[in-house]
């Protein structure tokens, strides 16, 4: 390997530092766009691209930071509704797709610690709530969110009738307090009714029963919520205070004893034979339960041991899901069209004789790009094998050749872009995709810009769906594009909006939505109502273009595109630099040396501000009164500069998300290792085995209290505890 393939950080070649980078960004994008529910791949292709980024940063352990995807939990947090944080995390699981990953699983486990017993359920599809109960009365449900912070949805759990508000007494007394895991699922036949029933009020059906559960989950309206025959059974305990259990079966006949819903179908058995018996029938009757399933949990039965085994950063060692196949079907692929993304990437998709399967019917598949439509050698008209796993996005797996009868034909990459015109090409040399150069002008590029700046790790504009998104940069004729480029979207004016009609897109496909009625183009007059007149909608826009401009300097970099640069790289920049004009001002090398960066993403973010229009767009939003700094910015040192801090149990006055925000505002950093490197570790109640690695590293130790004076005064002022070794649970 040559000198200029490999990166002078850490010894990792560059085009591994590129390939991680790319996959961060794209899997983060995937799974925020799975959990608004306009998922844009299968669940088994996000599932072999995440098997791929855990590949490189197991052989690159030094590419894995707590803000990959790898490490990470669930879904964004909703600002509709009030946030919680949950007693004890919610973590995910790992998985297994075939056989010899389970058996590898097991023989970790036994190879530790000896196992006499394992539980095994079915892996319902659906979505993950947590409910809180207070001396047998329900106080809180919330969703799982990104593990520690979920969705307050108290009301609308209050509507299941599987649910109980107060925990039945009769056979063993309440504790006092308990926190219970579950799944929210809406039955197969409830699912089939409640489409007819939309279909009937000319509204659009949900795409599956989970994005229906889900949808119905967060009806601002408890009454609409009610309307919905949602079921739910639970899985696990959280916190708990009052009772003890030594095993999960037996924690499940608690929970059944307080009237919690538990499924019939668990099983506890005591050796692995026997766990792939269990994942062999349902396997063959895999729709015999009245719910959706994809695959079935294994757990380890006693509890003891699963403490002992431990977790991961974003899961249990203790348990796996092993995945089944996702369900095949044929049918006809009727056409291939391609869209334009917002980094100008043209997609190819495939058109389908609509088909149902995996509980939705599916019209639509994603086929990545030209080479991929020709490694898998579909033609336009074959009966293609259609795959899907309860997603939105199926995978079209190749033709069924043997169904050919000549009239096929193959597909052609277009030349130019779909929505522009301009001739397409590669970003650099050997690229599999095609891109439209035209970046600036093209008006499928600005749109998803726009939509994207509008997502809530970024601008957080909640009004700014993917309609309003349409009529700002695609009006129909003779109506001019109010935005020239996202530079004039703090410039808009009712004047302008108003004229304004659109079609209605499909955010899948950028396809035009029919009108129900007439099954022509939905044409929509987004901001006027039949009088003319400003519609609330508009009235919001402002508001919440003015709430935007005071977003934290971390959200504006990620809103302005920067190719690599997401949330967790935006973070380290405005901490670092801590306004956009030292961002701007500096070189790749200076880029470089921030923590968290590196030389790919340096290179891009000097490669963007090269671009006169992009300054423009900083120029614009700055004289608008977008927030261009870090709150305080100053050129001197901050208190916590170069100061590295781990947390340990659970603290008073902090969350442990507010204690890392408290210490990066002062310019230092919190991380999830105590090494030699670290400066403090701050102990709360119940603090893990952090504690003792701090004992043993002789790291200074800080109670809450000295916590408070690091903050505040410094480190020289911080006053480390006594301390003893010993070894603590976490």
């Amino acid at each position: 390997m040559s000198a200029e393939e490999t990166t002078a950080v850490e010894g990792v070649p560059a085009k591994v530092r590129e390939r991680h980078a790319e996959l961060c960004q794209d899997l983060d994008d995937y799974s925020y766009r799975y959990y608004l529910g306009s998922p844009v791949i299968s669940d088994a292709e996000y599932d072999a691209l995440m098997a791929e980024l855990r590949g490189i940063e197991d052989s690159y352990p030094e590419l894995r930071t707590p803000d990959s995807p790898t490490q990470k939990v669930g879904a964004p947090i909703s600002n509709e509704f009030a946030p919680v944080e949950h007693l004890e995390r919610m973590q995910s699981l790992d998985n297994a797709f075939a056989d010899e990953e389970l058996a590898a699983w097991a023989h970790r486990v036994e190879n530790e610690i000896a196992v006499d017993a394992y539980l095994c359920e079915l892996k319902i599809d659906g979505l993950a709530v947590d409910l809180v109960y207070e001396n047998g009365h329900l106080v809180r449900a919330a969703t799982r969110g990104d593990g520690r912070v979920g969705d307050d949805i108290t009301l609308n759990i209050r509507t299941i009738d599987a649910v109980p508000v107060r925990l039945d007494e009769s056979v063993r007394p309440a504790p006092a307090l308990l926190e219970v895991r579950g799944e929210v699922f809406l039955p197969g036949a409830a699912f089939e009714a409640l489409n007819a029933r939309l279909a009937d009020d000319g509204k659009p059906p949900f795409a599956n029963p989970r994005n229906a559960a889900a949808g119905s989950l967060r009806q601002k309206d408890p009454r609409v919520t009610a309307t919905r025959p949602l079921s739910m059974l639970c899985h696990g305990v959280g916190a708990l205070d009052g009772v003890r259990f030594a095993r999960q079966s037996e924690s499940y006949e608690m929970l059944r004893d307080w009237g919690l819903p538990i499924s019939d179908r668990y099983r506890v058995v005591g050796s692995l034979e026997e766990v792939r018996g269990y994942i062999g029938y349902y396997a063959e009757h895999r729709h015999d339960p009245a719910y959706e399933i994809d695959g079935v949990v294994i757990k380890v039965d006693d509890v003891a041991t699963q403490r002992r085994l431990g977790s991961t950063s974003r899961a249990p060692r203790w348990a796996i899901a092993y995945k089944y196949p996702p369900e095949e079907v044929t049918t006809r692929l009727v056409d291939i069209r391609v869209n334009v993304g917002r980094t100008g990437r043209v997609t190819p998709y495939g058109v389908m004789e609509p088909v149902r399967v995996a509980g939705s019917e599916v019209e639509f598949a994603t086929l990545h790009n030209a080479r991929e439509v020709e490694r898998k050698g579909v033609l336009i008209g074959d009966v293609v094998v259609l795959r899907k796993a309860g997603d939105v996005i199926p995978e079209i797996v190749g033709p069924v050749l043997d169904r050919r009868d000549g009239s096929e034909r193959p597909f052609v990459m277009p030349r130019t872009c779909p929505e522009c015109g301009t001739v397409l090409g590669q970003q650099k040399e050997g690229d599999v995709d095609l891109r439209c150069p035209n970046t600036r002008n093209c008006p499928g590029q600005l749109r998803e810009r726009l939509f994207y700046i509008a997502g809530r790790k970024a601008l957080d504009i909640e009004v700014l769906g993917y309609v309003a998104a349409t009529a700002l940069t695609q009006p129909l004729e003779p109506a001019e594009p109010p935005l020239r480029d996202e530079g004039d979207l703090f410039d808009l004016t009712v004047e302008r909006l108003l004229p304004i009609k659109t079609l209605v897109l499909d955010p899948d496909t950028t396809e035009p939505k029919p009108d129900p009625k007439t099954g022509e183009p939905k044409v929509v007059t987004f901001f006027a109502n039949q009088k003319g007149e400003p519609k609330k909608t508009v009235e919001k826009l402002f508001e919440q273009l003015e709430q935007a401009k005071r977003r934290p300097l971390a959200r504006v970099l990620v809103a302005l595109s920067i190719r690599h640069v997401g949330p967790r790289a935006a973070e380290d920049l405005a901490r670092h630099f801590r306004s956009i004009d030292a961002i701007a001002a500096a070189d790749e090398e200076e880029l470089a040396s921030v923590e968290g960066i590196g030389p790919t993403i340096a290179g891009s973010i000097v490669e963007w501000f090269s671009v006169d229009w992009h300054r423009e767009i900083v120029e614009k939003w700055r004289a608008a009164g977008v927030r261009m700094e870090e709150e305080g910015a100053d050129t001197g040192p901050r208190l916590l500069e170069g100061v590295t801090v781990v947390v340990t149990g659970s603290l008073v006055e902090f969350s442990r998300d507010g204690a890392k925000e408290a210490v990066a505002e002062r310019g230092g950093k919190v991380t999830g290792s105590v090494s030699k490197k670290t400066d403090f570790v701050v102990v709360g109640d119940s603090p893990g085995s952090k504690y003792d690695k701090a004992v043993q590293l002789g790291v200074p130790v800080l109670d809450e209290e000295g916590f408070r004076v690091l903050l505040d005064q410094g480190p020289d002022a911080a006053k480390p505890v006594a301390v003893e070794a010993g070894h603590h649970e976490e």
